[in-house]
Formats: C-alpha cells, sequence, structure tokens
C-alpha cells in the first residue's frame, strides 16, 4: 500500500433534526474513501477502536469522519431510541458525501446497528460493523441479526472473541451462514440475495465489546487493535467490482 501525508483533524457542526451534531474529521491528503464511524451508546469517538482507525487510515488514502450523535453532543447521558439516532445520520449523510468520494458507512455497536439500517436508503459503498451487538447479554433470543443481514452492501463485521454481546462462533448460526477469518474469505449473503450485501467477518481473539483483553492473553493490546486497523485497511482497499 502507498501511504500519504494528512493533516491534522478538524472538527464540524452539521444542524440536523435531532439537535447539532459533530463530525471530527481525519483527512487523508488525496482520499479514495472517506470511512463514517460512530459510537456506540456508552461512549463516545474517544473508544479505542476509533481512535485507531482515524489514526491507521489516513495516511492510506482514507479519510474517516468519527461522528457524534446529537444526544452525545449535548452531554446526555442515555442515548435516545434508534429511530432518533438514524434521523441524526441522516441529515449527516450530506456532509460525509462532500469531499466527493464513496462513503463507507461505521460505527461501533449501537452505531454500527445505526449504519446497517441506512445504508441501502443513503447508498452507501459499504458498511463497517465494530463490535455489532447481535443480542443483548446473555439474551440471544433478541436477536438483532435482521439489520446486519440486510444491509444491502459489503459489511465487515469486526467482533471481539469474547463479546457478551454476540461472540463470532454465533454468526455461524446467522441464516444464510456468514464466514469467519480475515477479509478476503468468502462472504456471506443477506436474505434473499440482496445485491451487494455479501458480509465478512474479522475476528479480534480475546477481545470485549470494547476490543479490550485480558493481560493474560497471548496478544497484547496494541496486537488486537493491529488486527482491526490492518484487516479494515485490507478490506478497504479491495478493488470496487471484486469483492
Amino acid at each position: 500500500m502507498t501511504s500519504d501525508t494528512t493533516a491534522g483533524p478538524d472538527q464540524q457542526t452539521v444542524e440536523t433534526p435531532a439537535g447539532d451534531a459533530r463530525i471530527t474529521w481525519h483527512p487523508a491528503k488525496r482520499p479514495r474513501r472517506v470511512l463514517a464511524l460512530g459510537h456506540g451508546a456508552g461512549g463516545g469517538i474517544e473508544a479505542r477502536d476509533l481512535r485507531a482507525l482515524a489514526a491507521a487510515l489516513p495516511p492510506l488514502g482514507v479519510t474517516v469522519a468519527l461522528v457524534e450523535q446529537p444526544w452525545r453532543v449535548a452531554g446526555k447521558k442515555v442515548a435516545p431510541a434508534p429511530k432518533t439516532l438514524d434521523t441524526g445520520w441522516r441529515a449527516l449523510w450530506p456532509a460525509l458525501e462532500k469531499p466527493g468520494v464513496p462513503v463507507v458507512a461505521g460505527g461501533r455497536s449501537a452505531g454500527a446497528r445505526v449504519a446497517c439500517r441506512t445504508a441501502r436508503e443513503l447508498g452507501a459503498h459499504a458498511v463497517l460493523a465494530l463490535s455489532f451487538p447481535l443480542h443483548p447479554p446473555g439474551r440471544p433470543e433478541k436477536s438483532r441479526a435482521a439489520e446486519l443481514l440486510e444491509s444491502g452492501v459489503p459489511t465487515l463485521v469486526v467482533q471481539g472473541g469474547n463479546d457478551p454481546f454476540g461472540k463470532p462462533a454465533e454468526y455461524a448460526e446467522l441464516p444464510e451462514g456468514a464466514p469467519k477469518g480475515t477479509p478476503g474469505s468468502t462472504p456471506g449473503s443477506a436474505p434473499g440475495g440482496a445485491p451487494g450485501g455479501a458480509y465478512e467477518l474479522l475476528e479480534v481473539p480475546y477481545g470485549d465489546h470494547g476490543f479490550a483483553v485480558p493481560k493474560r492473553a497471548p496478544l497484547s493490546q496494541d496486537e488486537a487493535l493491529d488486527i482491526i486497523t490492518e484487516g479494515v485497511a485490507a478490506w478497504l482497499a479491495v478493488p470496487d467490482g471484486t469483492r
């Protein structure tokens, strides 16, 4: 991969029907993609995986846009209903498209759900789902798999091996099956064979919902983050029309 020089982050406030949202841009000098990443319901854009991607991808030609939902910008402690999150994300989309390159919608946890639910209607190029919450902890019967499977665009799920919201092995039980391994493996498909609905799964061994790994694990925290950044970079580098 070729590297590129990057500028420093820049913040942009965007008005939405749900209140003011904020985008923190980590620009590539000559971007070929924008990767828009929303945060989860329990934290903001300071999450370790979001920070790692914002640092690693701009030198590779991917502008990273870290999106803060209006509830977070307003200092509220509790996230609103999914419908309100989707409303804020939709209103942000024109700003994310402004650089004039394909936009990959993404996020962690609740942010991943938003990206999946809205990808098709917004024309997202693909979806990056970090720590997709397949179900509430201990409640596998409350599955949210339909949101993931119906994204309608190529989707990469990055999941911690010990994530209580859904372990990688559980993806094998989804309709149509979901492959385990690294980006570039044979993808599964959304139900009904939705065009472009392929998805792939990248496991971060020993990682929890925040991709934290135990000190006793045979890999370090930095190595766990390297799995994420290198895997996502490789997935984004696949030429259009070949995934």
